[in-house]
């Protein structure tokens, strides 16, 4: 016997990140490394949607993990239709030339259901320190 329970349309939200190391604001003698990343979401799912709320987890090659959350990132909460994407730039500074960063966005769907986008850990390495 089949199940016939409609299964909620899955969203589908694709994040894509580039990171750049700014060694102008940078000063290793400091411990300070602050690195630059580009994020691009992307509404590859049926329903539109609207990003809410970010929380990340930053971690230096130490160990030290910062977590950050707010609302929308760089002061807006985009709402995605189907196809659509939207880029955004913005920051980190660690203590160490290398570390990770990951975390999620918080969504909801136009039919009501909330739910996480994953945005897979990524690296931050100043150039030369990773062969």
């Amino acid at each position: 016997m089949q199940d016939m329970t409609a299964e909620p349309v899955n969203p589908r939200i694709r994040v894509e990140v580039e990171t750049s190391y700014i060694e102008e604001q940078s000063d290793p003698r400091d411990k300070r490394f602050v690195f630059s990343y580009t994020i691009t979401i992307r509404n590859e799912g049926q329903v539109p949607a609207r990003l809410l709320t970010r929380h990340w987890i930053i971690t230096d090659a130490n160990g030290n993990v910062k977590e950050t959350r707010g609302d929308g990132v760089v002061g807006e909460q985009p709402y995605l239709k189907p196809g659509q994407g939207f880029r955004y730039s913005s920051g980190a500074v660690i203590e160490t030339p290398v570390g990770t960063m990951q975390g999620s966005y918080q969504m909801v769907a136009d039919d009501g259901q909330q739910f996480d986008a994953p945005i897979a850990p990524f690296r931050l390495a100043m150039p030369g320190v990773l062969h």
